[in-house]
């Protein structure tokens, strides 16, 4: 009876224990989080419940299971599988902690500070500092599962003895990937691109969705993604048009005939940025830039808060400035002259020459636009 109770007893107090526990310390941090609604850290902890009684599980069976008298053909694989357990799931406990203070460090700080920039710049700081911490915690916990094998640790001293040769073969090999490391390092300190910034890069618009270690993910304004090494962004040149204030300047450009009303357009472009409520009223203007034979280029400057109101301001003028010159002024648009050219000086209107000196007979036709 008493090697029946036994094992009962260790197994089902250590998991009842740690049940109680983890219910105990669940209903702390809830009653935390409801008292302190202005910080997001005792909520946060709340996610590391499940690796928290792992960890309690795992240690009390790991230091009671002796006193179980189970299975004791089986006691060294079953203590060596419990070390196991309680080294990953403290490891997992370890990550979910640093996440909580990391999350609720830049919570803190963009609710301080109103500047959207610096707090995209932090944003993108903290995801590569939980990233590297994550790795961190990683490697260091397979190296302590590792070592709790004997075998391992007496290849230990050949691995050490060898570690400088291998340590330059690996160099070299992760050449690419140790370069895109450090660019993403670069990236997140040097400020130089953050996760929401609007880029151009190779020509595709788009804002920056993510950035880890050693890739981009770029969000294209039709949805698609653009994932590109971290490496390009400190190798290229590429536009960023959050750098700095997100207020941007945009321009739009026409052709039209060269009898257009110039000062009308003006006029109308007032009118037309007055009724666009992605407009800020910063400034706005309307200036002829070019000339051809046939048309004159006509640009207009307006002003936006951001890249995606820049936007918006850009195809509302002109889409209502062709619509309004089609309907007040058709005869602004581009036309294709098929009048005869205007005779010399001194000539007859009912006859020219030809090349070869010969007379021909020339007829004027109207100036007509198609």
């Amino acid at each position: 009876m008493e090697n029946l109770l036994r094992p009962v007893i260790v197994v089902g107090g250590s998991v009842m224990l740690t049940v109680l526990i983890g219910w105990a310390t669940d209903r702390l941090l809830s009653k935390a989080d409801r008292r302190h609604p202005e910080t997001p850290m005792w909520g946060l902890l709340r996610r590391g419940r499940i690796p928290y009684q792992l960890v309690l599980c795992a240690a009390m069976l790991r230091g009671s299971y002796d006193e179980a008298q189970l299975l004791d053909d089986h006691k060294v694989a079953i203590g060596r599988s419990l070390t196991l357990v309680l080294i990953g799931s403290a490891a997992w406990l370890v990550i979910r902690i640093a996440g909580a203070v990391v999350e609720t460090s830049y919570s803190r700080y963009a609710r301080m500070h109103r500047d959207a920039a610096r707090v995209r710049r932090v944003r993108t700081q903290v995801s590569l500092i939980m990233r590297v911490v994550s790795a961190v915690v990683g490697v260091v916990a397979a190296a302590s599962m590792l070592l709790t094998f004997p075998a391992m640790r007496a290849a230990g001293a050949s691995l050490l003895a060898s570690a400088g040769i291998l340590g330059i073969v690996a160099g070299v090999a992760a050449q690419s990937t140790l370069s895109n490391m450090f660019a993403g390092l670069q990236i997140a300190f040097g400020d130089m691109v953050r996760i929401g910034d609007t880029v151009v890069v190779d020509g595709e618009w788009g804002t920056v969705e993510e950035i880890t270690l050693t890739f981009l993910t770029v969000r294209t304004w039709d949805e698609r993604r653009i994932t590109m090494p971290v490496s390009y962004f400190t190798s290229k040149p590429f536009e960023n048009w959050s750098r700095g204030t997100p207020q941007m300047t945009g321009i739009v450009y026409w052709h039209v005939d060269h009898a257009a009303p110039v000062e009308a357009m003006r006029e109308k472009l007032r009118d037309i940025l007055r009724e666009c409520p992605a407009w800020d009223g910063r400034a706005c203007g309307l200036d002829v830039t070019d000339t051809t034979p046939n048309t004159i280029q006509v640009r207009a400057l307006v002003t936006a808060k951001d890249a995606d109101d820049i936007w918006t301001v850009r195809v509302a003028v002109r889409e209502q400035m062709i619509r309004w010159l089609s309907k007040e002024h058709p005869y602004a648009l581009p036309r294709v002259n098929t009048a005869d050219a205007a005779l010399l000086p001194g000539r007859l209107p009912s006859q020219s020459t030809s090349p070869d000196g010969a007379p021909r007979r020339v007829h004027e036709t109207p100036r007509t636009g198609h």
